[in-house]
């Protein structure tokens, strides 16, 4: 995806697509119950039926090594809480991230190919993509 750049809080394409990124914070896997985990599933596929039409659901999971770091600043622990910082201190753990992105393509967007190029074209940005409502209604 060639960047054109970031403007309003959003990355715009060279093809015209404009990208919504959000920072997801999700519970940790096997701390949700039956019943949490198939409401927070169902309201995901409410989301994504919900989102207009051109547009792209990207889910994208980041996991990346970290070391615990204990926190000994504090006082007025108790014996167990202080055995359990030293115990887990400097012990190595994947530390998730997790993004959305959404994606709105221009309608009427033609399919990249090495015959269609960009200067050609009238405008550089589809004609579509510069009106100032579409980025409110998405």
């Amino acid at each position: 995806m060639p960047i054109f750049g970031v403007e309003h809080d959003c990355i715009l394409s060279k093809q015209g697509d404009i990208t919504i990124a959000y920072e997801v914070r999700l519970p940790e896997l096997f701390t949700l119950s039956d019943q949490k985990y198939e409401a927070l599933h169902q309201s995901l596929i409410k989301a994504v039926r919900i989102l207009p039409k051109h547009a792209v659901f990207h889910k994208q999971d980041w996991f990346a090594e970290a070391k615990y770091a204990a926190d000994f600043s504090k006082e007025d622990t108790s014996f167990l809480t202080r055995r359990s910082e030293r115990f887990f201190n400097e012990r190595p753990y994947l530390n998730h991230l997790c993004f959305i992105l959404l994606t709105k393509k221009p309608a009427g967007r033609k399919v990249s190919s090495s015959v269609f190029s960009n200067l050609l074209c009238s405008s550089i940005v589809p004609e579509r993509t510069l009106k100032p409502q579409l980025l409110q209604d998405f």
